[in-house]
């Protein structure tokens, strides 16, 4: 039929291949085959059954997102769909991989739904800050009820074949999708099934449209954490016209609203940072064909915060792991406090039951750094000083065996000097998790000077298999994601010198939309653990070390810039705490003034812009969706904001660059005078995405 798709004829079975390598994308070709093969199967006499299926490795996986912006190819999907499901002669689906987005729409467009056992089911739109456009929204609540109906639209979670099964949205599990698919389809015309169009049938959407309450209370959990997101509202609605609204009146506004948001701020930023996320895992500067090494065994040295959670990374990937600590005491205290975290996870329904067990039992708590002797790859998570971690990585070059991966989880220290302590610099570089590990999806991978691209590689490797997300960045004090936090911690603590309290700051960063300001997010982390890394580099912080010398360490003592009473982890604004800083700025000759929520987002914000267009220049990051990658995963960037180099591109960097030197002359703070690329790009009027491009093409 076409070079995409494919129809071979079993008898009276017609087999609709779609072959579209990598992943069978419904580009224009595609759905142009699959409409036309589906016509012409229905048209055709000696055709009784219908199977749709796909070669490699997925089933139609989605859209192809490549088109969205260009002028729509006919057949649109919604032709496609409705090709489909008016077919007189029953279409089976015969799903493995996945089906996703559009790819899912295609399939409930059929009459019937196989799937095989290791298939994942899902309308992932939400996550490009969309909504689904060709029916989804309308026909998967009918056909596994509305309750995981809209938490399945506006999560965007997909979910696997058992659970397909069990809800209705499969009809049976199979072994392989083309031969089961076929199977199926003869069971169908020997039993003489009744096609089922879910658009005609309204069975399970019954009791919801008497008690709307079952509905309002789904849609309600579903979007619990969805704060300043368009698209899971909207999804929501689009769902709940399921109830009221007719079948093809509801198609064409949930059209109207995909195209509204399509051509929308927010999804703009959510297909941007869907992109970068692509483009961080790939490295320059590697040779081609270099290949990651064997890593079976892993160690992780240090029970503590960090170290705890890097091994429930790799627990909750089903992957065995050595945790090493220097004595029972420690290590007893880590293990408690993951299994503590593990059933607190099951208790809420995030993991199985049985789940803590069997993820406690891949991981074997030991005290001695020999135990690292049969690793592939040892990854170091102790305290953040320098004389520590030399310590410690002089002794692995003792205990590591040849060919292991020695990896430092510093969140700012020099790996070129950790590597230069050992006999093997080749096989060092950083694996920075973000806290806490086990949640947090971020791991910036360091590359040292002497770093082999193997060992690159491989660390790239494994932090996509333990479900992170890598970007691999340069050494310099604080990479990448740190190094942008210290120019807005620096510009925060000359806030509160200034004339602002910690809870003012805080209240302008969440506004914005990040999880959490810097005061707060300093005293979860814990405030000991910078002052520690402050003496450590000969760092002073008047009002931050003033607050833990006063044993003010944050939420482990109740008290750090907020007050937390009862257990509660709720921040309450502290008068100490106001009385503190001004005593501090009376002690230094500093006179306080009134400071603006404007002013207080543009010292947030603006200055890591620049330091950011810095760690481009000096190519600590490759690209600037690199660091956008890194903020969205690590520090909770909110996404319809794209990342800080993206939102830099929005606002205009012109705008910034004035707005940074404005604030260098009125405070006399030269660190926030516009950084030279910045300034550069911002007299040409062009952008970091522009620049970006550029620099590419010459490459």
């Amino acid at each position: 039929m076409s070079e995409v798709v494919r129809v071979e004829r079993h008898d009276v079975i017609a087999i609709v291949t779609v072959d579209s390598p990598p992943v069978n994308a419904l580009s224009a070709a595609v759905r142009g085959g699959i409409y036309d093969a589906v016509r012409a199967a229905g048209a055709d006499p000696q055709v009784q059954a219908i199977v749709l299926t796909c070669a490699g490795r997925t089933f139609i996986a989605g859209a192809d997102i490549t088109e969205f912006g260009k002028p729509p190819k006919q057949p649109f999907l919604g032709e496609v769909i409705a090709a489909i499901e008016n077919c007189p002669k029953p279409v089976i689906a015969a799903i493995h991989g996945t089906a996703l987005g559009g790819g899912l729409e295609v399939a409930l467009g059929c009459h019937f739904r196989v799937a095989t056992k290791d298939a994942r089911l899902g309308l992932p739109e939400v996550k490009l800050g969309l909504i689904p456009g060709a029916g989804g929204t309308q026909r998967l609540p009918r056909a596994v009820g509305p309750e995981l109906g809209v938490k399945m639209v506006v999560t965007g979670d997909p979910i696997g074949a058992a659970e397909a099964l069990k809800h209705g949205l499969i009809e049976e599990v199979i072994e392989g999708p083309a031969s089961g698919g076929e199977a199926f389809a003869r069971k169908v015309l020997a039993e003489k099934r009744p096609v089922r169009r879910l658009r005609d049938d309204d069975s399970k959407i019954a009791a919801a449209r008497a008690d709307r309450s079952i509905f309002t209370n789904a849609a309600a959990a579903a979007n619990k954490r969805n704060r300043g997101l368009e698209a899971p509202l909207a999804c929501a609605e689009a769902v709940s016209w399921i109830f009221d609204v007719p079948f093809d009146e509801a198609l064409k506004r949930e059209r109207e609203t995909f195209l509204r948001l399509v051509a929308g701020d927010q999804s703009r930023a959510q297909r941007h940072a869907f992109f970068a996320e692509r483009e961080a895992a790939k490295i320059d500067g590697v040779p081609e064909g270099a290949r990651p090494r064997k890593v079976e065994r892993v160690a992780i040295i240090g029970a503590g915060t960090m170290g705890g959670g890097i091994a429930m990374s790799f627990a909750n990937a089903g992957i065995p792991v050595t945790l090493i600590e220097t004595g029972e005491e420690q290590l007893k205290r880590g293990l408690g406090i993951m299994q503590k975290n593990y059933e607190a996870t099951a208790a809420r329904g995030g993991i199985p039951a049985d789940a803590p067990a069997k993820r406690m039992a891949l991981i074997n708590g030991v005290v001695g750094l020999e135990h690292v002797k049969d690793a592939d790859l040892v990854i170091e998570a102790v305290f953040e000083t320098m004389e520590i971690k030399k310590e410690v990585f002089t002794k692995l070059d003792q205990y590591a065996k040849p060919g292991a991966v020695l990896a430092s989880n510093t969140s700012y220290l020099n790996i070129n000097d950790i590597a230069a302590i050992t006999r093997r610099p080749q096989d060092v570089l950083g694996m920075h998790f973000f806290s806490p590990a086990n949640v947090m999806k971020l791991c910036e991978i360091v590359r040292a000077a002497k770093t082999a691209p193997d060992v690159l590689v491989t660390a790239v490797a494994t932090a996509k298999r333990i479900a992170k997300v890598p970007a691999v960045v340069g050494v310099c004090d604080g990479f990448v994601g740190n190094r942008m936090l210290a120019a807005r911690s620096k510009q925060a603590e000359k806030l509160l010198f200034e004339g602002a309290l910690p809870q003012q700051v805080d209240a302008v960063v969440t506004k914005f939309g990040l999880p959490m300001g810097p005061f707060a997010m300093g005293d979860l982390a814990g405030l000991d653990i910078g002052w520690r890394s402050r003496k450590d580099r000969g760092i002073k912080s008047e009002i931050a070390d003033a607050l833990c010398e006063a044993g003010r360490f944050g939420q482990k003592t109740a008290k750090g810039y907020y007050k937390y009473e009862g257990g509660s982890r709720a921040p309450l604004p502290d008068p100490e705490v106001e009385k503190l800083i001004e005593e501090t700025c009376a002690r230094l000759g500093i006179q306080r003034r009134a400071i603006s929520d404007d002013e207080i987002l543009e010292r947030m914000v603006y200055p890591m812009i620049n330091e950011g267009a810095r760690i481009l220049a000096e190519k600590i990051a490759a690209r600037p969706g690199d660091i956008d990658v890194i903020w969205l995963y690590g520090y909770g960037w909110p996404v319809y904001r794209g990342g800080p180099m993206y939102y830099a591109d929005q606002v205009g960097l012109k705008h910034i660059a004035e707005r940074l030197a404005f604030h260098a002359k009125q405070t006399g703070d030269a660190s926030l005078e516009p950084a030279p690329l910045l300034k550069e790009l911002a007299e040409k009027g062009e952008t970091f995405a522009g620049w970006a491009k550029a620099a590419a093409q010459a490459a």
